[in-house]
């Protein structure tokens, strides 16, 4: 059997995580924390390219890792144009639109950035970026809103997602295209999607739109209520937005984004946080069942994925709601580094073609 090995590189906002992959066998993992004051020297995020770049190079020479033996570098996919899940090429529109911010500025714009960089400077490696959260394979029923001025759109967490449908499948010996699945992804954001047949048909805005409230997200909020607010001039555009992303959900309600503290609370015997927590979960089979009506009631099972999938509570409030719908799986925690690397072997392997950024 070929080896190969795959650099996967995913920028957060204030974190770098780098991996290497023997094939399907992680040898490196390291999550590079940057300080406040070190990112502070930066006027855009697309000005700390080369600090990132230099300290995940810096990194790997002191792990020992020969670069020049690389054969693919994966890059976790910005802020693009709305485009079809798979493995991307990095090409020059692709990084053209990613410098410009084309749909917005993002930690996670540097991905393919930085992979392209180092690939070309190696002797054979190529570099790819795979289902970045821009992915959109709605239907367009599904896009529109109640009014004109209103649209809904595609942005969720499609790398964990489709990396879950395809475990999940492979569990049951079947094909991610056989199967019709509902997968709510429950971190700091949450997105409850609609998988027919290999397809995301409907998910929720996991970003600033819509659905179930998350730790750091509002979600869907009553909108009378949110224009009153918007014009009461009591607060700017921009304290708004924190309210429905950053600052929204747990955040707002308890002072905390970190769920697990709040099922500790709940656990305790804490009323508000049991309710909170509660809600939360309430919200996430509410949003399930509308996806499973998005796929007509035929639905091969319900997933449940991301680090607040750890919570057995919550999980079993969402089975005691959605149960009756299909089986409930779970697959607690994500593994972006694995996702990227695992799309970067498919194609090194010839099952998959990379797709081309237009």
């Amino acid at each position: 059997m070929e080896e190969y090995k795959i650099l996967a590189i995913n920028p957060g906002s204030t974190s770098t995580k780098i991996a290497v992959f023997r094939n399907n066998k992680n040898v490196f993992l390291k999550n590079i924390k940057h300080s406040a004051d070190d990112l502070a020297k930066f006027k855009t995020i697309a000005d700390q390219f080369s600090f990132r770049k230099e300290i995940i190079l810096e990194e790997l020479k002191q792990a020992g890792i020969d670069v020049n033996k690389i054969s693919a570098v994966v890059g976790r996919g910005g802020l693009l144009k709305p485009i079809e899940s798979g493995v991307y090429e990095v090409n020059e529109q692709m990084k053209a639109d990613l410098r410009n911010s084309i749909m917005g500025e993002h930690a996670s714009n540097l991905g393919a950035l930085i992979a392209d960089d180092i690939a070309q400077s190696l002797p054979s490696a190529k570099a790819y970026i795979a289902d970045p959260v821009v992915v959109d394979e709605m239907e367009d029923v599904a896009r529109i809103s109640g009014h004109p001025r209103f649209k809904r759109v595609s942005i969720f967490h499609a790398l964990n997602q489709k990396a879950i449908a395809r475990l999940h499948a492979k569990s049951i010996d079947k094909k991610y295209e056989e199967l019709n699945l509902v997968i709510a992804h429950l971190g700091g954001g949450i997105s409850v999607g609609a998988h027919r047949q290999g397809r995301v048909i409907d998910v929720n805005n996991a970003l600033d739109g819509d659905g179930p409230f998350s730790p750091e997200r509002a979600g869907t909020v009553p909108a009378g209520q949110l224009a009153k607010l918007c014009f009461s001039g009591e607060v700017t555009y921009d304290e708004v937005k924190k309210m429905l992303t950053g600052k929204g959900g747990l955040v707002a309600h308890a002072g905390t984004n970190d769920a697990y503290e709040i099922e500790l609370k709940a656990r305790a015997g804490d009323a508000k946080a049991k309710l909170l927590q509660d809600a939360m979960a309430y919200n996430i089979g509410k949003a399930i069942g509308s996806m499973a009506a998005v796929l007509k009631g035929k639905v091969d099972a319900i997933i449940l994925t991301g680090g607040i999938a750890h919570n057995p509570d919550l999980v079993d409030y969402v089975k005691e709601m959605v149960g009756f719908i299909a089986p409930v799986a779970v697959y607690p925690g994500e593994d972006e580094m694995q996702a990227l690397a695992m799309n970067g072997l498919m194609v090194l392997k010839g099952e998959v073609m990379p797709k081309e950024y237009k």
